[in-house]
């Protein structure tokens, strides 16, 4: 079971719609579902709400701190709580993923991602769970500071929006742990239709078929 959701981003209005914060995009919207509103503890450095699921507390939080300290508020609570790191979900902006896809993994490095970066010192493991949102990359790596401090394009905000509303549905199965299901659902951009079996063809006098009398 999943009992912290952390969704990373920058605090303050002039950071709000930027790539960066997607994190907290989603976050926002996971509490809204849950119908708890999140407050500013400061003895954990974040916007923090606690929901019951199942009977079971789950907490989620956005940090205060700016993207590099994510770590000092998402450590504080899984110590507070004792939270072990593969009961943490971090939900955080991927640049290596288009607008419109997201992925869910366990573990693994940090690929640079500086919020990442210190939540792996904070809690002396690599060992959580990552909910990867795509943001695209701008294609030069000297472009990348810029690009993650800036709104998307509309089509890729409007990418983006569907990818966190599909990542959204999954909520149920991610707080249960359920993560073969959640995958399922996060990774696919469409689900796919399940397909009617196929009649056999009645048999047609003369040996033509409906695909013959269609052609020219």
């Amino acid at each position: 079971m999943i009992k912290l959701i952390a969704g990373l981003g920058n605090p303050g209005p002039e950071y709000e719609q930027t790539r960066h914060n997607a994190g907290f995009w989603w976050v926002d919207e996971a509490a809204r579902l849950l119908k708890v509103s999140l407050q500013m503890e400061r003895s954990h450095f974040g916007l923090v709400a606690r929901a019951n699921v199942g009977g079971q507390p789950v907490w989620l939080v956005e940090p205060q701190t700016f993207m590099n300290l994510s770590g000092k508020s998402v450590g504080s609570l899984a110590r507070f709580y004792k939270i072990a790191p593969e009961e943490v979900l971090v939900v955080h902006d991927e640049l290596d993923l288009p607008p419109g896809e997201a992925k869910l993994k366990k573990g693994g490095g940090h690929a640079g991602h500086n919020g990442l970066r210190d939540i792996h010192a904070q809690l002396g493991s690599a060992d959580y769970w990552r909910l990867r949102i795509g943001i695209g990359h701008p294609g030069n790596k000297n472009e990348v500071a810029n690009w993650v401090l800036k709104k998307p394009s509309p089509d890729d905000r409007i990418a983006i929006a569907q990818a966190l509303d599909r990542c959204l549905k999954a909520l149920p199965q991610l707080i249960a742990g359920e993560m073969d299901k959640a995958t399922a659902l996060i990774h696919t951009s469409k689900p796919p239709r399940p397909k009617p079996p196929r009649p056999a063809a009645p048999p047609q006098a003369g040996g033509t078929s409906p695909e013959a009398d269609d052609k020219p």
